[in-house]
């Protein structure tokens, strides 16, 4: 599994009505800084008591991938779609509701996978046209900070209690009343 994108924002960059895509490139990281009960040290819901429990947003590079391969738009940038941490090789809609720790070398980062982080309107303008409708369902997962940590671009470790599958990770899951419809093991994989 790698880290292969991270975004922190001290402002929003895709607010109000979708426009011209704003220029994101000072909101890349090389590494960022994880606050248990806090979030991401300079990110916008830092800190801020109604996103405590979505303060730290996670997205399988797949997913951007599956979706330019249906829209037939080349490749997309994952970044653009504002998730914090953009993970290659891991299931990460499967972490809704499910604790997990991400390390890329400098110690465990604990986290509590929360609700789906949903698509806005923005992504049309910022990835491809259809792809808000596109991404539902495999948009990503807001999670809770748990533990104080580093995560770093590279090479990173996912544990978690539940079986993760890596051929998943861009699929979309369905959603049932706040919850993940994933198929039995060993099918449909």
């Amino acid at each position: 599994m790698e880290i292969v994108g991270l975004v922190v924002s001290a402002r929003h960059r895709y607010d109000g009505r979708p426009g011209p895509v704003p220029e994101q490139s000072a909101d890349r990281r090389e590494r960022i800084e994880v606050r248990a009960g806090f979030g991401i040290v300079g990110d916008r819901y830092a800190g801020r008591p109604a996103h405590r429990d979505a303060a730290v947003t996670v997205l399988a590079a797949e997913a951007v991938e599956e979706l330019a391969a249906e829209l037939g738009t080349g490749p997309l940038d994952p970044l653009l779609a504002r998730r914090n941490v953009v993970l290659r090789g891991a299931e990460v809609e499967a972490l809704r509701g499910v604790r997990f720790s991400l390390d890329s070398g400098e110690g465990e980062v604990l986290l509590q996978g929360g609700r789906p982080a949903n698509p806005c309107a923005w992504l049309d303008p910022a990835l491809a046209p259809g792809a808000h409708r596109g991404m539902r369902g495999r948009a990503g997962v807001r999670c809770a900070a748990l533990s104080d940590g580093v995560l770093r671009l590279g090479p990173a470790v996912l544990r978690a209690a539940v079986a993760l599958d890596p051929g998943r990770a861009g699929a979309q899951h369905a959603r049932t009343a706040g919850s993940v419809t994933r198929p039995p093991m060993g099918e449909d994989r």
